[in-house]
C-alpha cells in the first residue's frame, strides 16, 4: 500500500481527525418540573346525602367529620359547626343533608343534620318550630336502666 493510499483512507475516517470519541454508557435523564411535593390532604365530602334515595343517606353522630375543605365551599347549617380549618362536623346525631339557599345575588351550599330520616332542609321553623338537641339522656328510659345480674347456683 502506498503512502498516498494510506493518507486518503485516514482522511475519510472521522475518528482520525478528532481522535477517539467517547460514547455515553448511561441514557441521559431529563429534568422533572413538579416532582416530589407534599402528600395529599384528603379533602372532600366524607359523609354523603343522596337526593334520590332517602334510605341511602348516611347517619352521623356528634363529632363526625362531614366535609374537609379549604375555604368555605360548604357552609354550616342546622346541627353542624365549622372548625378553624373550615372542617364541617356534626354536633347532633342524625342524617346528613346538603341543600342550597339563595344568598345575596347567588346561591350558597349548606350542610346540615336532620334528627329523623324523613325531614328536609332548610327547615320551615315557622310551621315546625326549631329543632333542638341538648345532648341530654332520659334517665327514666327503661332501656338505659342497669340490668340486675342473677347468680346461678
Amino acid at each position: 500500500m502506498s503512502f498516498l493510499t494510506r493518507c486518503c483512507t485516514a482522511v475519510r475516517s472521522p475518528f482520525s481527525v478528532l481522535g477517539s470519541i467517547r460514547t455515553a454508557t448511561k441514557r441521559a435523564g431529563g429534568t422533572v418540573h413538579n416532582h416530589g411535593g407534599s402528600p395529599g390532604k384528603r379533602l372532600g365530602v366524607k359523609k354523603f346525602s343522596v337526593y334520590a334515595d332517602i334510605a341511602a343517606d348516611q347517619p352521623v353522630i356528634p363529632g363526625n367529620i362531614i366535609v374537609r375543605q379549604r375555604g368555605t365551599l360548604f357552609h354550616p347549617g342546622q346541627h353542624v359547626e365549622m372548625g378553624r380549618d373550615h372542617t364541617i362536623y356534626a354536633t347532633a346525631p342524625g342524617v346528613v343533608r346538603f341543600y342550597k339557599e339563595k344568598w345575596m345575588r347567588g346561591e350558597r351550599r349548606f350542610v346540615g343534620v336532620v334528627r329523623h330520616r324523613g325531614e328536609i332542609l332548610p327547615r320551615n321553623e315557622a310551621a315546625l318550630g326549631r329543632s333542638r338537641y341538648c345532648g341530654l339522656v332520659n334517665l327514666n328510659n327503661p332501656d338505659l336502666q342497669p340490668r340486675q345480674v342473677v347468680a346461678k347456683n
